[in-house]
């Protein structure tokens, strides 16, 4: 920082008589959080826990110890922001006289020349505003509701920016309905410093209820007819990583789903192909069989930034190892282009899949997940990707289900194009004829030859238009 800079910033000091100290205002899970020394830092805690009150008190301390610095809070969207740490930042300022300047437009306090902001990075596009700023701290809040271009605003954006000031990331949120991702990972990297407290600990939640935090929960409990072993209360107050199945798309379990060795047995093959090129390219092989209900994945070929040549090739190797009798191609966006050069180019005779009933579709392979009338290898990457793909339950209607934008499955949607065509839901087994010459069989063949001329009968009927029956 120059010199004049931080003379005028020690000058605001001193007229102000500022003071602050984390202690006076946190409690010890808290202080803890904000005093340790490692730059990384994961918070996963339980709601009510105090979260957002620790990290309005850290911004505030990095911001009057880093003159010229910026101290930076970022969640899912702007109007989150105002909501949640907003008020947290006011609070201080006013409670401790801090006299910083409040602006109300952009969200931001100043203390000389250094400066908080509360932000929020709905969409990729956002993640541009943040470069050029010297971070002294840059805290993220509910990171598990992030989409996947999280990785992209930390790793290319955000970490950059702390070079200045050797300055602090820290990660805060709850667990989400599936322990993956982005804040699941950081959560259980060794180069973070991990916190966790709950509720529980929170001295603030009994001087307000005037209950202790046992008793709200079990009157909560009752409330909802459930126990603490239900996955919503296990994330949402004790802070834990717990699967709740009810928000994943796709229902595999490898306990009903998995196979090691396909069946012996004459199968039939259908490929499901899904075009990217940011996303990658995706093919599903699945096979079934006459003589049972159960469709298989096959085979999976997952390729990122490929051209249609390479793509073209993989799916001629698959035709020669295969032959499938059918290929479904998704003709979304210039998928419908390069579905067409296939067919006039290369001569391969795709299909362009079904995209409008998506979601009978997923519940028709859940149903035959449920009834093992589906299976695929528990190391498959499709089986890997259906533990992450989520419901959006925030977004959803009674008319109208939306799947999380925070991960996206090519397979998936690859197995979904071909399942369609498979017989999986609809499959009857074989009929075994009776023996030549027992009554069945006689039976069988006296219905056949009534059937037969009555159909006959119906036929010229229609084209005499004379009333035979």
């Amino acid at each position: 920082m120059e010199p004049r800079n931080r003379e005028l910033f020690q000058r605001f000091l001193n007229k102000k008589q500022i003071s602050f100290e984390v202690e006076s205002y946190c409690f010890d899970k808290q202080i803890e959080f904000i005093k340790h020394p490692n730059r990384w830092k994961t918070a996963c805690c339980g709601g009510r826990a105090g979260k957002t009150v620790a990290d309005a008190a850290y911004l505030v301390d990095i911001a009057l110890k880093k003159p010229g610095s910026v101290a930076l809070y970022l969640t899912l969207s702007r109007s989150n922001a105002k909501k949640l740490i907003w008020p947290e930042l006011k609070i201080i300022n006013q409670q401790f006289q801090l006299n910083g300047d409040v602006n109300e437009s952009d969200l931001s306090l100043r203390f000389g020349n250094s400066f908080i902001y509360a932000s929020g990075a709905s969409t990729r596009n956002d993640i541009e505003k943040f470069r050029g700023l010297p971070l002294a701290i840059c805290i993220i809040d509910e990171v598990q509701s992030f989409p996947s271009y999280i990785r992209e605003l930390i790793d290319e954006v955000i970490t950059k920016r702390l070079f200045d000031y050797n300055g602090v990331l820290a990660l805060t949120g709850t667990p989400g309905p599936v322990p993956n991702g982005y804040f699941y990972d950081s959560c259980h990297n060794p180069a973070y410093a991990h916190f966790h407290w709950t509720m529980f600990e929170n001295p603030w939640i009994e001087k307000k209820s005037g209950k202790k935090a046992q008793t709200l929960l079990e009157e909560e409990l009752a409330r909802k007819g459930i126990t603490i072993e239900d996955a919503t209360i296990q994330r949402e107050v004790f802070g834990r990583w717990v699967l709740d199945t009810r928000r994943l798309v796709i229902e595999y379990n490898p306990s009903k789903n998995h196979y090691d060795e396909l069946p012996r047995g004459n199968y039939k093959h259908i490929l499901g192909i899904d075009i990217g090129y940011e996303d990658s390219d995706a093919i599903g092989v699945l096979g079934f069989s006459d003589e049972s209900p159960t469709t298989y994945l096959v085979e999976e070929c997952i390729t990122a930034k490929q051209g249609l040549t390479e793509l073209v090739n993989q799916i001629e190797e698959l035709r020669k190892k295969y032959n499938p009798f059918k290929l479904m191609i998704d003709e979304g966006g210039l998928g419908k282009k390069l579905a067409e050069e296939m067919r006039r180019r290369y001569l391969i005779p795709v299909h362009g899949a079904d995209k409008t009933r998506k979601f009978e579709t997923i519940e028709i392979l859940n149903d035959c997940l449920r009834t093992s009338r589906f299976m695929a290898k528990k190391g498959s990457v499709f089986a890997n990707d259906s533990t992450k793909l989520e419901w959006d339950f925030d977004r959803m209607r009674p008319d109208k289900k939306v799947v999380s934008d925070r991960f996206h499955s090519d397979i998936i949607d690859a197995v979904l194009y071909g399942f369609k065509e498979s017989p999986a839901y609809t499959w009857e087994p074989p009929k075994i004829k009776p023996k030549e010459g027992t009554p069945q069989w006689a039976k069988e063949e006296e219905d056949s030859m009534y059937q037969a001329e009555l159909n006959r009968l119906t036929q010229e009927q229609t084209e005499t238009g004379m009333d035979w029956l």
